[in-house]
């Protein structure tokens, strides 16, 4: 541990990697950082949003509540389950994907998770906008212009300052919740509401799809953020620290949503932030939570922001086989990323309830078959013997495009088609189910059977041991995969 102290603080404050390989020697950090980080990332505006929309769209207090909780524990699993790759592989999230679609053909699914993370940024920008607008006294569009900047900041510092950013944020945002849920205990009727029970599949099934949905969503990024400890870290104890303090963080939050809208009479829809505060009351009170509000987006947008960077790198390095990201063009890319985020922060600030719900569940399709295909892989099939080097030559083992993970993914998104309920796009198979959308049930467990049997038939020679860039002699960090001098 000790060790580990010292690694950090020699470690820069401006992170210096992109997507390369971390080397053991630079390796830092402790297991209850994932678990701050990650409870910090929840305890915000947009989770309790989430939390609401159980209530706001049909469902009861008490089912909502229960179907939530189940939601967080199965998408808080396989969002758990990408963190423990981190440590093992050194690597972004994304680039692991190589192996199952191959040097190329990974860009599919990396293509969609960006606009996964541009949605994501723009609708808790525009929420972080309608605090900072409060708290400063100007307009929404002016606070989402501040809350960007701030964005912009802490994204170019990179990984250690994002995980500082999360610490703050978790102690913050329990004290702003601890106080909020007093609050709200005090003006209503808590006992009174959790006896209004009126189960319906189709309302208890939508609050299971808003929380697992909101989980799995961090799949494609979280061992982003583990991916600096030291090799030997404990997958278990990774899957755990990662997994609690999501769960637990978008647990709270959306229990706090959930009796929010139940006692709002209809006046969350449209004023989420207003109203939220107004339980407080007004005043210097209402001003710090309104700076809570904005400070618990800070560390989730940068996440978006960062893992849309990472994502851009990592399609720019499987194409071009040479990536040497300096200060200045990651500058550039994190402007272009937030920019466009906060434009469409902008054009859409005026109707965020509905587009949102539509948003997350629309793009669930998209990348919860990746999420099945690279889990069965890691897990099931190569058992986390990659050859870490090879994922940066398209000439390699892994190939250029792997037909039988792409085959599986777009499996995976066209049989999700029947079961979508949004507003792009409603399956046929959806008023049968009460209009509830359950296809990321299909796009988990179809893809992930079907890809465990083909792989196991057709997945060719599989490694004995995990091969790292040290292994291999020197790996020139151009190729975005350096090797530990």
């Amino acid at each position: 541990m000790a060790a580990n102290d010292a690694r950090a603080s020699t470690t820069p404050l401006i992170e210096r990697r992109s997507i390369d390989y971390i080397p053991e020697a630079e390796r830092h950090g402790r297991l209850f950082s994932q678990f701050t980080l990650w409870m910090g990332a929840n305890l915000q505006i947009t989770a309790i949003v989430t939390g609401a929309l159980a209530v706001v769209l049909g469902g009861d207090v008490f089912w909502s509540l229960i179907g939530l909780f189940v939601g967080q524990l199965i998408g808080g699993g396989v969002m758990a389950l990408h963190a423990a790759q981190g440590p093992k592989l050194g690597l972004p999230q994304m680039i692991s994907s190589r192996v199952q679609f191959g040097v190329y053909g990974a860009a599919i699914p990396i293509v969609l998770v960006c606009l996964m993370y541009l949605g994501f940024t723009a609708t808790g920008t525009v929420l972080s906008g309608q605090a900072l607008g409060q708290l400063f006294g100007v307009s929404d569009s002016t606070g989402i212009l501040i809350f960007a900047s701030v964005i912009v900041l802490v994204t170019v510092l990179g990984y250690r300052v994002i995980h500082f950013i999360g610490r703050v944020a978790s102690v913050i945002g329990v004290i702003a919740f601890v106080y909020l849920f007093s609050r709200l205990i005090s003006q209503t009727d808590v006992g009174a509401l959790l006896q209004i029970r009126h189960f319906s599949w189709s309302s208890f099934l939508l609050a299971v799809s808003l929380a697992a949905s909101w989980q799995i969503a961090f799949g494609p990024y979280v061992a982003d953020y583990s991916r600096y400890l030291p090799s030997t870290t404990s997958s278990v104890k990774t899957f755990f620290a990662a997994g609690a303090g999501s769960v637990v963080g978008a647990q709270v939050a959306m229990v706090l949503g959930v009796f929010a809208a139940a006692m709002s009479n209809g006046q969350f829809a449209g004023h989420e932030v207003a109203y939220i505060v107004g339980l407080s009351g007004t005043g210097a009170t209402a001003a710090l939570l309104y700076f809570s509000i904005a400070f618990g987006k800070v560390t989730i947008s940068t996440l978006n922001s960062y893992g849309s960077f990472m994502c851009i790198a990592t399609i720019i390095s499987g194409f071009r086989g040479r990536l040497e990201v300096t200060r200045l063009q990651r500058l550039v890319f994190v402007l272009v990323i937030v920019g466009t985020a906060t434009l469409i922060a902008l054009l859409g600030q005026h109707s965020f309830l509905g587009a949102f719900k539509s948003f997350i569940l629309f793009l669930l399709a998209f990348f919860t078959p990746w999420s099945a295909i690279n889990l069965v892989d890691y897990y099931c099939i190569t058992r986390e013997r990659y050859d870490v080097p090879a994922l940066a030559d398209p000439n390699g083992r892994y190939g250029r495009w792997n037909l039988l993970g792409i085959s599986v993914y777009v499996f995976g998104v066209l049989v999700q088609l029947p079961f979508i309920s949004t507003k792009f796009y409603t399956g046929p198979l959806v008023a049968a189910l009460g209009d509830v959308d359950i296809s990321w049930i299909i796009g988990l467990v179809l893809p992930a059977a079907l890809y465990y049997l083909c792989a196991k038939k057709w997945h060719g020679t599989v490694l004995d041991h995990l091969i790292l860039p040290t292994e291999q002699g020197a790996i020139p960090r151009a190729n975005g995969l350096a090797a530990q001098a």
